[in-house]
């Protein structure tokens, strides 16, 4: 088994493709991980999962240690074998999680205490706490417990919250157990403000990550700014080992990331979106609860070979939304995250090749487009009921 790593194997601009080494096997980034909260990529099974090309999906350590709880994973084998997953899985600490709670959660310098959104149950947690809950489901790669403040807030209060942060990922890095093949990832606090950002960075590094993640961002501060963040961010932070940008976003979003040097993503658009009749294209969004699909024989998308897209016209899946069937999200969730997935290897090819600005020019009008013309896309060759 080798040890965990990243290799960089092309660079075009700040942009970077390249390997991640796992116990649990290779991933090749820039990489989207879609998102299995509690053990599941809602409304799909891991096999449709794996045909996407999805090497690595994410897990969440709040949710999980709520229902089934840790331990019962770890005696049923770990949650790769709990859930169908061979590949890596990346736990959230549960931070995220717990800060959104409002009312329901205290926090102190130590850790959080909180009320369970399912059944009021109190519980807590510690950077050791969670640390030791990502062990137990056998998390590939563990993230540091922090605290993701709401933004906007004032720098006094954001630069508190990073320090904080910055000690409880001393503690987390100080409980995480290593083995070969696992890694645990430091989590860059600070909001918008690049000095803090800064002073987060290098705490980090001082510690010593396998990775190093972003946080506190895509909360509601706008694309500008948020790359403007990346900006001053990445840069600083280590050139030999992976970057998380967490919960983001569009694919526009991606792709702007990437030309910034991130290699890693996660979010739940993709999947949300499939579950309410939007569906992602290389031609934008498109809503197919709208009434112009009901006649649409035409695939989603012309380029995607998907369940979805290969075997399905616009029109049944627009059926289907309207109709209230379960398959219809299954189908689009499919969908969205084969597109993402796509969307991740047509910027690599592009990185390894040199043309990633070619790519994003590209890539950006397709989007302002809308849609395909009855021309641009031919009649699907549906197969023939049986």
């Amino acid at each position: 088994m080798s040890r965990f790593h990243w290799t960089c194997e092309s660079t075009d601009g700040a942009a970077r493709a390249g390997m991640l080494h796992t116990a649990h096997g290779p991933v090749a980034t820039p990489t989207f991980m879609p998102v299995g909260t509690v053990g599941t990529v809602k409304a799909m099974t891991m096999d449709a999962v794996r045909s996407t090309g999805a090497g690595i999906v994410l897990g969440n350590t709040y949710h999980l240690m709520l229902r089934p709880g840790a331990e019962r994973v770890r005696a049923l084998g770990g949650l790769h074998r709990f859930m169908d997953w061979s590949g890596p899985i990346l736990t959230d600490s549960g931070g995220f999680q717990v800060m959104s709670l409002g009312a329901l959660r205290k926090l102190d310098q130590d850790g959080v205490t909180f009320r369970s959104h399912i059944d009021g149950s109190y519980h807590r947690l510690t950077p050791e706490s969670s640390t030791d809950i990502q062990h137990a489901l056998d998390a590939t790669i563990s993230m540091c417990f922090d605290e993701c403040p709401a933004l906007p807030a004032p720098p006094e209060t954001i630069a508190a919250s990073m320090r904080m942060s910055m000690r409880w990922a001393a503690r987390s890095r100080e409980a995480f157990v290593q083995r070969t093949g696992y890694g645990q990832f430091g989590i860059v606090q600070g909001g918008t403000e690049p000095d803090l950002r800064a002073e987060s960075v290098k705490a980090l590094t001082d510690i010593g990550f396998e990775g190093y993640a972003i946080g506190g961002l895509a909360v509601g501060e706008g694309q500008e700014l948020m790359f403007a963040t990346l900006d001053t961010t990445v840069p600083a932070m280590p050139h030999t080992a992976p970057r998380y940008l967490m919960g983001v976003g569009t694919p526009d979003d991606l792709l702007g990331s990437v030309q910034r040097g991130v290699d890693m993503f996660d979010c739940v658009m993709p999947t949300r979106a499939g579950r309410t009749a939007r569906a992602y294209t290389e031609r934008g969004t498109l809503n197919l609860r709208n009434a112009r699909h009901a006649t649409d024989a035409r695939p989603i998308s012309p380029d995607c070979d998907c369940l979805a897209c290969s075997r399905h016209s616009r029109a049944y899946l627009h059926h289907l939304f309207r109709a209230n069937e379960i398959l219809g999200p299954m189908l689009l969730t499919w969908h969205n995250i084969a597109y993402y997935q796509r969307l991740m290897r047509q910027i690599r090819a592009a990185i390894v090749e040199g043309r990633l600005d070619e790519l994003a020019t590209t890539l950006r009008a397709n989007w302002a487009a809308e849609d395909w013309t009855e021309d641009e896309m031919p009649q699907p060759a549906i197969p023939p009921v049986p």
